[in-house]
């Protein structure tokens, strides 16, 4: 037998207990991050959209929710990277222009070395590891999709992948000094 409430007894929390306890959580992503927002939005819709391609399908057996509700939460992640977490966590920018003769032009920007410097290490480390993993997972699910010959999930992953891989390529590019200094 577990250690859980039994016959209908419920466990009564202390407010004051859970305040302190999601104070000390805070107070802990703080010491190791120093934009714990920035930091949890950044992987929040990541972990999302994978969660809802996995087991959107136990809400609902339609397809077309569980795609609108996995590309929105898609499309919202590579917004969040590409304009708010790349330039808070890495301080680096790129944006994709198209000329007079419909030729792209891709665009970088950097802070100055001294203020790169100064950023969060552990921040720079999660931005990075959490585009190639995320890269990694879809390429995996991708591949399930294909075992599994289910070309319309195959479709989703399809998405997921070009948005990550046009932020992961932006923010390489980026950081490897195609860059004009801010």
């Amino acid at each position: 037998m577990g250690g859980g409430p039994r016959n209908g007894s419920c466990i009564a929390y202390n407010p004051d207990d859970v305040e302190e306890i999601l104070g000390k959580v805070l107070k802990m992503a703080e010491d190791k991050y120093v934009n714990p927002i920035t930091v949890f939005f950044h992987t929040c819709f990541k972990v999302a959209a994978v969660a809802a391609y996995l087991i959107g399908g136990f809400f609902s057996a339609s397809y077309v929710i569980n795609f609108v509700v996995t590309i929105t939460l898609l499309g919202i992640d590579f917004w969040i990277v590409k304009n708010v977490s790349g330039r808070i966590l890495v301080g680096l920018r790129w944006w994709n222009e198209i000329n007079e003769k419909g030729g792209s032009i891709w665009r970088f920007e950097s802070l100055d070395q001294q203020s790169l410097q100064q950023l969060n290490k552990n921040e720079a480390w999660l931005f990075w590891w959490s585009l190639y993993i995320n890269a990694g997972v879809w390429i995996a699910l991708g591949i399930v999709a294909l075992i599994k010959f289910n070309l319309d999930y195959m479709l989703i992953v399809i998405v997921a992948l070009v948005l990550n891989s046009a932020n992961t390529a932006g923010y390489t590019k980026c950081q490897k000094g195609y860059h004009i200094f801010c």
